[in-house]
């Protein structure tokens, strides 16, 4: 298994490093340029640039045991079409879905690509390999009612009160304004809401205006005015009990909390309050390019599945509601 290397601290940290693992040196510096490479020219968020790090690792640990020792530059070169796809074989032989296996080859293509550029390699086979299809699925969004439940079961949890507004505010901030957990938990002090739009820090780096509604200011202003530690430039703005910068993990167990209370589905995640923004806006005639915008999404593809997401909400209603499909 691989050993993680020092944490990077940001894209930009000249000392960002790959996990270990088994290569030889020539194909080891190569892929600590390409590490650092996609760290500082194209600013690949940390939580990437860490799956990418462990499936370039996990990779070269399969090929050395495939050839029998850690693999050089001219292993490389001499792989063949059937060795990718031995690779492949053996993920999935281990429970590994499509959508993993998609990420897999996306690293390693990267990889290898980086190499052909640099002249250290000419082997097209990895971009030769199928791409895993994907399996078609939907947002899973939370009813209105259900979204709002969720905030105030949080804010009556039985904890302290600047950990119950804590939650409330993010939960709120993950509704009301469309934010990845990763990027609410991101901000820092002076990011403090204090007008009616925030500027948030997505995928990759790129930055994006987002509106804020009343009730979210409202909710993170109380949260700061209970918080223990300071909030100011540079500091988080939301804290773990301990004082440091809060965990995904902490939020994602409140969330559980929440959903056993109201009895909600698994798909009920901090991440489905995301889903819900944008499908409320789309219901509420919202238009896809805006929504895009709000979102952050590289791509008006990936909007675009909300659009099915409000289709199937048409056709329930439909189903239960108009005559003619009682009729049938």
């Amino acid at each position: 298994m691989a050993r993680p290397s020092a944490e990077v601290k940001d894209n930009s940290d000249a000392a960002a490093r790959l996990p270990f693992f088994l290569a030889a040196e020539d194909v080891k510096a190569a892929a600590e340029a390409w590490y650092l490479w996609l760290a500082k020219e194209k600013r690949y968020s940390r939580h990437t640039l860490r799956g990418y790090g462990q499936d370039l690792s996990g990779y070269f640990s399969f090929l050395s045991e495939h050839l029998g020792e850690p693999a050089g530059m001219a292993d490389l070169q001499a792989l063949r079409l059937a060795d990718f796809r031995a690779y492949l074989s053996h993920r999935r032989n281990d429970g590994v879905g499509a959508t993993s296996l998609a990420r897999n080859l996306s690293a390693i293509r990267s990889f290898f690509r980086r190499l052909q550029k640099d002249g250290r390699i000419d082997n097209a086979a990895a971009n030769l390999v199928r791409t895993p299809k994907r399996p078609h699925s939907l947002p899973k969004p939370l009813a209105v009612q259900a979204a709002q439940q969720v905030i105030d079961t949080v804010d009556e949890s039985d904890t302290l009160p600047w950990l119950q507004a804590r939650d409330a505010a993010i939960l709120t901030l993950l509704w009301g304004a469309g934010l990845r957990l990763g990027e609410a938990l991101g901000l820092n002090g002076n990011d403090l809401p204090k007008g009616d739009s925030l500027t948030v820090t997505g995928k990759g780096n790129k930055q994006r205006l987002v509106p804020i509604l009343p009730v979210v200011r409202e909710a993170i202003a109380t949260y700061a005015k209970l918080c223990p530690y300071p909030i100011a430039t540079g500091t988080p703005l939301f804290y773990g009990a301990r004082g440091k910068r809060l965990d995904p993990a902490i939020v994602q167990k409140s969330m559980r909390h929440a959903r056993r209370l109201l009895n909600l589905p698994e798909t009920a995640t901090p991440h489905a309050l995301r889903h819900s923004f944008a499908t409320h806006l789309l219901a509420g005639g919202g238009d896809l390019r805006t929504i895009q915008e709000l979102l952050g999404h590289a791509s008006l593809a990936t909007t675009q599945r909300y659009t099915e997401v409000d289709a199937e909400a048409l056709l329930r209603v439909y189903d239960s509601a108009h005559p003619r499909a009682r009729a049938t």
